[in-house]
């Protein structure tokens, strides 16, 4: 089966074609940095990397990148209460965020601009959008005519016609009409650029242009961004669903109004992270984050399980139920991790079915990935894979090497995509010194069961789980992992 996105734009699923063969450009709106992101906003950067690994996996080149707006009015306010520049203030929480997604295993993208690293190209992308009239300036401000691009609202399905009376809009269409916009022509114009003003100079975060002094507006951003990246045209753009409309529709306008080329030609959006009903924002307040779950003691893997557990079209309900279920989930397949590797091997071993079960569930993972990243499917065919090869493994004495080769090449086949796994072990790994000690512990317990000396070997097995080391005995002997 051919790999294959539900697009946005078209409301359609469609096979997966790159414009170049072999290779692939992707951009994904990353955070604003005036405040480290919120779970939800994890959930769409967590589904950026999904993207990332799985083509990666089926054996393309990546060309992956995630800016940083780091220059628009949440910014600019933040600095002004801090009495910093912009630039100050933004370092920070850029750090922050990217020692998160090193938290949370994220495979490093190829790179991640920051808007006032691109402001030559938005000036060139706003000054080509004047020469063609599609844009117009009002004091020093220059506004998108929407008027001048027919095809506008191909991606949203926005209903035009209410932007312009400015009534019965929803909350997202609201945002588009900005009341601090005046001199606009049409309610529905958006600002590629805006004139500088005393708070903008007060932070730094002003720029010379043709038509005067200012800074840019948020939708030029990834625009710029993204073109002088990945070319006029790209393959995918991701993003979470609130930036279908304004966010993603300016961008498409501003795009092909300049290039007179298609923009983008898959668009994949990721569905709300929600908590007791509602969207996670912290417009509302309701928003957990990372670090407030690893302070409560949960793990990164386990997190990252359970963001990634849902299919990206489908709403993810946030519990701490949730997230003790997704710790189960890991621990299980820790468990099957474990027992692959101890598992003892011999050449004259009987054949068994373990290597047909570790093909089927490597094929079954495939498919349900290629089915527009099924995530939800391609877990149900791992844990098929757990359920069945557990069956194998504890009916049977030795097994053939190539047999238990087979199953953890899939299982780490797959994990290449999830990235728990890894990211349990490097999360909960020890020093060397600790594992030589532990080690030594097993085989001076190992050596008191054989001399029935039970109350030493009770003694060691309790010091060991003072220092946060479980012991496990196997038929195949005893095993040990952190607590």
């Amino acid at each position: 089966m051919a790999l294959t996105f539900y697009n946005t734009l078209t409301r359609r699923q469609e096979p997966f074609e790159p414009l170049k063969p072999g290779r692939v450009g992707m951009y994904g709106c990353g955070p604003t940095v005036y405040q480290l992101p919120h779970l939800g906003n994890y959930r769409s950067f967590l589904f950026f990397d999904l993207v990332h690994r799985y083509l990666v996996w089926k054996g393309y080149t990546v060309d992956a990148v995630m800016n940083l707006t780091d220059v628009d009015d949440k910014t600019i306010n933040g600095a002004l209460a801090a009495g910093i520049s912009l630039a100050d203030y933004t370092a920070p929480v850029a750090q922050a965020f990217f020692e998160d997604l090193r938290t949370l295993g994220v495979r490093e993208a190829s790179v991640y601009p920051r808007a006032t690293e691109r402001i030559p190209q938005m000036i060139e992308l706003i000054g080509t959008l004047l020469e063609r009239g599609h844009a117009y300036e009002v004091g020093g401000s220059v506004y998108f005519d929407v008027a001048s691009w027919p095809e506008y609202g191909k991606l949203s399905r926005v209903d035009l016609a209410a932007v312009r009376e400015g009534a019965g809009l929803q909350e997202r269409e609201r945002q588009a009409v900005d009341p601090d916009e005046l001199g606009k022509r049409d309610p529905r114009d958006f600002a590629l650029w805006k004139a500088a003003k005393p708070a903008d100079r007060a932070v730094g975060a002003v720029w010379s242009t043709p038509w005067g002094e200012g800074r840019p507006g948020w939708h030029i951003e990834c625009s710029a961004m993204g073109m002088a990246e990945l070319g006029e045209t790209f393959d995918i753009h991701l993003g979470g669903e609130d930036l279908i409309f304004p966010h993603h529709e300016d961008e498409i306008a501003q795009s092909e109004a300049a290039t007179g080329k298609p923009f983008v030609r898959y668009w994949l959006h990721v569905k709300h992270l929600v908590i007791d009903g509602e969207k996670m924002s912290k417009s509302l307040g309701n928003f957990v984050t990372l670090r407030d779950l690893l302070e409560e003691g949960h793990s990164p893997a386990a997190i990252r399980y359970l963001l990634l557990g849902a299919h990206h079209r489908k709403e993810l309900n946030f519990t701490r139920a949730g997230l003790a279920d997704a710790r189960e989930a890991l621990r299980r397949l820790q468990d099957f991790e474990a027992t692959l590797a101890h598992h003892p091997a011999a050449e004259d071993a009987a054949p068994t079915r373990l290597g047909e079960v570790a093909a089927r569930a490597l094929a079954e993972f495939e498919a349900a990935m290629d089915d527009d990243l099924n995530v939800a499917a391609a877990l149900a065919a791992l844990f098929t894979f757990v359920r069945e090869s557990n069956s194998v493994l504890h009916s049977a004495g030795p097994l053939r090497a190539e047999e238990l080769a087979a199953a953890r090449r899939s299982l780490e086949r797959i994990d290449e995509v999830l990235g728990v796994l890894r990211l349990a072990r490097e999360s909960a790994r020890v020093g060397e010194d600790l594992a030589a000690w532990v080690e030594e512990r097993i085989e001076a317990r190992q050596a008191a069961r054989a001399r029935r000396d039970f109350q030493a070997a009770d003694a060691i097995r309790a010091e060991l789980a003072a220092a946060g080391i479980v012991v496990e005995d196997t038929p195949h002997g005893p095993r040990w992992k952190r607590a």
